[in-house]
C-alpha cells in the first residue's frame, strides 16, 4: 500500500497536511506544485489499496481524475474550501468541503484534528489572509503579540513563495518547504531552524515594493486593476500583492495580474496574464463569480484565472460589478 499527500503548494496547503501529519505521522508521496497548478490527482498513480489525502485543491478540475482513483480501488479524504461544482459521492471517499468565506482548509483540518496541532492552523489562516480566523485561533491558545507577528510572517512568507507559473519563479518548491517543516510541532521551532523564513521575507519585502511602485489603473471608484511587469518578481509577488491592497483598501475590488512567462519563440506578443483578485465582504458579487466569467475560480472574496487574454473586458467586467465603494456599514 502507498500512501499520498496531495495539496496545494500554498501556505494553507502546507499547514493544513502539516497539521494532519504532526497528529498521524505516516510516510507519504508528495504531490503539491505552485499555487495555481492544482490538477494534481492526475499525476498520482494510485491502485487498489492505496490511501490518498487530498488537501486545498479545488474539486472542479480534479473531480474525473478523483473518480477514476476511486473506481480503481483507492480510498480518499479530500479538504477544501473552494467551490466544488457537483460534489463527488462514492463509498471510498471521505469529503469535507466548506466554502464559508471565514474558512480555510487548515481551519478545517483544525476542526476535523480537535486542535491537535492548532499552531500550524493559526499559520495557515494568517498565510491564506483569513485574518479574523486566524486571531480565534490565536486567542483560543493564548497567544501574545510577539508570536502572532512572527507565525503571521511566516504563512505569508508560505503563501508569497507558492505563487509563479511555474517552480521556476519560487524561491522553494513547495515539496521542499514540506519537508522542511515537518516535525516541527511550534512554529517558532520551524523559524528559528534554517534559513527558509528569513529568505522568503527578505525577497517578499522587495518584490511588494516594487509592486507598490507601479501605479494601478482605477476601474472605478470601487474596484482597481493593478498590471504588473513582465518579470519573475511579478509572478512570484501577484498573490501576496493582491492580499496586501485587500488589506489596505478592503473598500474596493483589487485585480493584480502578473504576464505569463514569454515562449522563446513568441516573437515579443504576451501568451496573457495570471489574475489574483480580492472583492470587499458585502460585493454584489463574488471573486469566484467574476473569475468564473473568464475560465477561473476559487471563493467568496478570493479568486484567480489561469490565463487572461482580455485585460479591458476585465477591466469593464470590475468597473460595472464594483462602480462604488463597498464601506462597512454595507456590509451584511
Amino acid at each position: 500500500m502507498t500512501r499520498y499527500d496531495v495539496f496545494n503548494g500554498d501556505a494553507d496547503g502546507l499547514c493544513a497536511r502539516q497539521q494532519l501529519r504532526l497528529a498521524e505521522p505516516a510516510d507519504t508521496v508528495l504531490v503539491t506544485g505552485t499555487k495555481r497548478d492544482n490538477r494534481l490527482l492526475a499525476r498520482v498513480p494510485a491502485q487498489a489499496g492505496d490511501e490518498i489525502v487530498v488537501l486545498d485543491i479545488a474539486l472542479p478540475g480534479n473531480r474525473d481524475a478523483l473518480l477514476a482513483l476511486l473506481d480503481a480501488g483507492a480510498s480518499v479524504r479530500y479538504v477544501d474550501h473552494h467551490e466544488p461544482g457537483e460534489r463527488a459521492q462514492h463509498p471510498k471517499l471521505q469529503l469535507l468541503i466548506d466554502t464559508d468565506p471565514q474558512t480555510c482548509t487548515s481551519v478545517l483540518m483544525d476542526r476535523l484534528l480537535d486542535g491537535a496541532a492548532r499552531p500550524w492552523a493559526v499559520v495557515g489562516a494568517y498565510g491564506d489572509n483569513m485574518l479574523a480566523a486566524a486571531e480565534r485561533l490565536a486567542d483560543a491558545l493564548g497567544l501574545d503579540a510577539g508570536r502572532r507577528a512572527r507565525w503571521r510572517e511566516l504563512g505569508e512568507c508560505l503563501n508569497y513563495n507558492a505563487y509563479g507559473v511555474t517552480e521556476q519563479d519560487l524561491i522553494y518548491p513547495p515539496a521542499q518547504l514540506a519537508r522542511a517543516l515537518a516535525g516541527h510541532a511550534d512554529p517558532d521551532a520551524f523559524i528559528a531552524a534554517g534559513p527558509h523564513v528569513e529568505r522568503l521575507s527578505q525577497i517578499r519585502r522587495q518584490d511588494l515594493a516594487l509592486a507598490q511602485a507601479v501605479a494601478p489603473r482605477h476601474c472605478s471608484e470601487g474596484a482597481r486593476l493593478h498590471l504588473l511587469p513582465d518579470a519573475d518578481w511579478a509572478r512570484r509577488v501577484f498573490g501576496s500583492y493582491a492580499n496586501l491592497c485587500a488589506n489596505t483598501e478592503p473598500e474596493r475590488a483589487h485585480a493584480v495580474l502578473a504576464p505569463l512567462r514569454q515562449a522563446p519563440d513568441g516573437a515579443g506578443s504576451t501568451p496573457g496574464y495570471t489574475v489574483s483578485l480580492r472583492v470587499p465582504a458585502g460585493a454584489p458579487r463574488t471573486a469566484h463569480e467574476v473569475c468564473s466569467a473568464f475560465g477561473g475560480g476559487g471563493r467568496a472574496r478570493a479568486a484567480g484565472i489561469d490565463i487572461l487574454h482580455d485585460v479591458e473586458a476585465l477591466a469593464a467586467a470590475l468597473a460595472s460589478t464594483f462602480p462604488e465603494r463597498i464601506s462597512s456599514k454595507q456590509t451584511p
